[in-house]
């Protein structure tokens, strides 16, 4: 019986795991993001999907219980800081309820948190696990998709700034 949770919990663990060096999402493209979409920023204002064009940006999809995202957040928030005005810094907070996402996005600073609860935003970028970056050139073109350690999305995000 004690192996069967066992196994149960590395399932559920498995499905819903953060990502890591270790697991790699596949790289993605090319493609044209669809910026037809709508949030709720942390400050309970309207977000439209549109804000982004014609700029670089960086969605961080994260959860607040996340171990992953949880040490990815004061890059990010540097990162945010350090190029503001060139790259929009978009944190997606989901897989759980509005206060926890809240409670967790108040920590990370410099960031324009987008509370996503049901999942709506994760679902039009089809986001299926935490923690993803899906970054944008300022063309709208997805240039990753994907995790991606502290080093690396500094540098990509440095090269899409210099434009």
């Amino acid at each position: 019986m004690r192996r069967a949770i066992v196994a149960a919990a590395v399932l559920v663990v498995a499905l819903t795991g953060c990502a890591t060096a270790a697991e790699p999402e596949p790289l993605t493209t090319g493609e044209v993001v669809d910026y037809g979409f709508e949030g709720v920023t942390l400050e309970g204002a309207a977000f439209d999907g549109a804000e982004l064009e014609g700029s670089p940006a960086v969605l961080w999809f994260w959860a607040p219980w996340c171990p992953t995202c949880r040490a990815q957040s004061s890059n990010v928030s540097a990162l945010a800081e350090r190029h503001a005005g060139e790259v929009a810094v978009i944190g997606v907070g989901g897989l759980d309820d509005g206060p926890a996402i809240t409670e967790y996005a108040n920590e990370v600073p410099h960031v324009m948190h987008l509370l996503d609860p049901e999942g709506e935003v994760w679902r039009h970028f089809e986001v299926t696990r935490q923690s993803t970056y899906t970054v944008l050139s300022a063309d709208g073109e997805v240039v990753f998709e994907g995790y991606l350690d502290d080093d690396a999305l500094n540098e990509l995000v440095a090269e899409l700034a210099e434009g």
